[in-house]
């Protein structure tokens, strides 16, 4: 145990990961016990530093309680593509993956990962196995590690979007944990006998907390810059990065009835040029390492450190480990958080179409088989496939040729032109939540749909049936899919029952404001009906939803605003 352990008392999670011997803990006999679909109390946290969450089917929970049976327990396995792009061969595995061990769908999530659910136990290696041999990797997808590396997954934009990609990769390859138990355990990797592991970042005990970063492009803010514990804003001139803003303390989890988190969106602490980011982004994860609470998690990630001990703390504690200071923060703009949809040619000359996946669910329905249309573009496709970070999906690099041949099983596949996408629609986020998310209060992902569907009605009768504005909802407030953010942002607290949030702005740098609490669907819409009408007769000229509620004091604007220090 490191000296930490003598200055506060330590969280649980603290000694399993002290005693774990670098993430092994008995993960290798867990997953033999044939007596439970569960693993070991400690390695079900241990797990998580692997890429998969331990879960169990919720709708399933009182049937199986009254049978006497144990929950069915199953995986969440989370795969880890930084920046968000795969070959039509991965996507075809992925693909196979989710029919074979999964429930047969995939989740494209807001931070550019994959997702499959309703794994069991006797298929968890197998499935991480068949992730690796397609050269991708689930570890460090979860856990107490810098996760996936966001940007905007389109290097072909522009110069510009190429090096910022290629830079995600740098610093996600960088922040991976070494030690090589994730080898010997799902890859079935012999340890070198006689070698000792060392993790020279995270040391023996990891972070307090999941360490999160993003670089973003100016003018869009496609991957929510401000909500990431270390933020890198893109500065160029003359078609050339300089360097980049840099922000810091984001992070948007909170506890309901505990005052003493909330959601926070990063400061813009400076600049820095583009060859020492890698360094700066050293020096801070390092910084949460020593500092970062580890007697509380709910209290533990990077916002609180520098909360608790202030900003000027954490900037002057920063330049020492440097030993040189960040230079004043350089002007930047960001219009929207959202994504545009549709073809884009690329500077490669090759075309790029982003389409819409509702909530990041990749299944097939009736009318829309969106599963069945990808495979088979996967089949012909010779480019590649992009995750946004609005869980939407870019058919990348497709060649002249082939682009037709794409339109036409989008449209056969009913995925192309849909006749329910709406600017609300496409501008709408939802987590997982019920039924496997055992933290869940309330539906989301499964809910938000049809709620959109009555909201539309509202919004087509006022005449905006084709205005932006971001909808986000999650099933509790630990914010997967960044509700603090949306324009309009619910957070489930009961079956059925949902707190309404208004007045985010519409490029993400401003959170909302408690509306109402504890609403049912006739409540939501009742209240939002008239303030929808209100906006389409007294908005400004390019007033954004959230901008308009502030403005006409429906609600505050949050008594936190991003701060930049100059």
């Amino acid at each position: 145990m490191s000296d930490r352990s003598e200055e506060q008392h330590l969280s649980e999670d603290e000694y399993i990961k002290d005693k774990s011997d670098f993430l092994r803990g008995t993960i290798k006999e867990s997953l033999k016990d044939p007596l439970t679909g569960a693993l070991d109390p400690e390695d079900v946290k241990l797990i998580k530093y692997h890429g998969s969450y331990q879960q169990y089917d919720r709708d399933l929970e009182a049937e199986r309680k009254q049978k006497k049976l144990e929950p069915l327990y199953q995986f969440m396995v989370r795969v880890r593509a930084a920046g968000g792009i795969t070959t039509p061969a991965q996507w075809l595995t992925l693909d196979e993956l989710a029919d074979k061990y999964g429930n047969g769908t995939l989740k494209l999530t807001t931070r550019q990962s994959f997702q499959f659910h309703g794994i069991l136990k006797r298929n968890l290696k197998s499935t991480i196995q068949a992730v690796n041999e397609t050269l991708l990797s689930t570890l460090a997808t979860c856990g107490d590690v810098n996760r996936n590396v966001m940007c905007n997954p389109n290097p072909y934009q522009s110069q510009i979007h190429e090096e910022v990609y290629r830079l995600a990769g740098e610093i996600s390859d960088y922040f991976l944990p070494k030690t090589t138990a994730y080898h010997e355990i799902w890859l079935n990797k012999e340890k070198v006998a006689g070698t000792t592991d060392v993790e020279p970042l995270y040391h023996h005990d990891y972070l307090p907390r999941k360490f999160k970063i993003a670089l973003a492009i100016p003018p869009d803010n496609d991957i929510d810059i401000f909500a990431n514990d270390l933020g890198l804003i893109v500065i160029e001139k003359n078609n050339k990065i300089t360097g980049f803003n840099i922000c810091a303390g984001g992070g948007l989890g909170s506890t309901f009835g505990n005052d003493a988190t909330y959601p926070r969106l990063a400061d813009v602490i400076g600049f820095a040029p583009k060859e020492k980011v890698i360094e700066v982004a050293e020096a801070v994860i390092a910084i949460q390492r020593d500092y970062g609470n580890r007697s509380d998690r709910k209290l533990s990630r990077l916002k609180h450190t520098i909360d608790d001990r202030g900003l000027e703390w954490f900037v002057k504690e920063l330049h020492t480990r440097l030993g040189w200071e960040l230079d004043s923060p350089e002007p930047y703009r960001f219009k929207s958080n959202g994504d545009t949809y549709g073809w884009l040619k690329g500077i490669n000359e090759k075309w790029y179409f982003t389409l819409f996946v509702e909530h990041g669910r990749v299944k097939n329905e009736e009318g829309h088989e969106l599963k069945k249309a990808l495979r088979e573009i996967a089949q012909i496709h010779t480019g590649d496939f992009r995750l946004t970070g609005n869980q939407n999906l870019i058919i990348g690099n497709v060649v002249e040729k082939d682009k037709e041949s794409i339109e036409v099983i989008l449209e056969k596949n009913g995925v192309k032109n849909h006749s329910q996408l709406t600017g609300l629609r496409k501008n709408s986020m939802a987590c997982v939540a019920l039924g496997t998310c055992g933290l869940a209060f309330a539906e989301s992902e499964r809910y938000l749909p049809s709620l959109v569907d009555k909201l539309d009605i509202i919004m087509r009768k006022n005449g905006l049936g084709e205005d932006e504005i971001t909808i986000r909802m999650t099933g509790c407030p630990n914010n997967c899919a960044r509700s603090s953010l949306g324009e309009i942002g619910f957070v489930g607290r009961a079956i059925g029952r949902y707190n309404l949030y208004l007045g985010a702005s519409h490029n993400g740098d401003r959170l909302n404001t408690l509306y109402k609490e504890m609403l049912s669907e006739q409540d939501i819409l009742q209240e939002l009906d008239p303030i929808i009408a209100a906006y389409a007769q007294e908005r400004e000229k390019e007033e954004s939803f959230g901008d308009f509620v502030i403005r006409k004091e429906i609600v505050e604007a949050t008594n936190r605003p991003l701060q930049v220090l100059h």
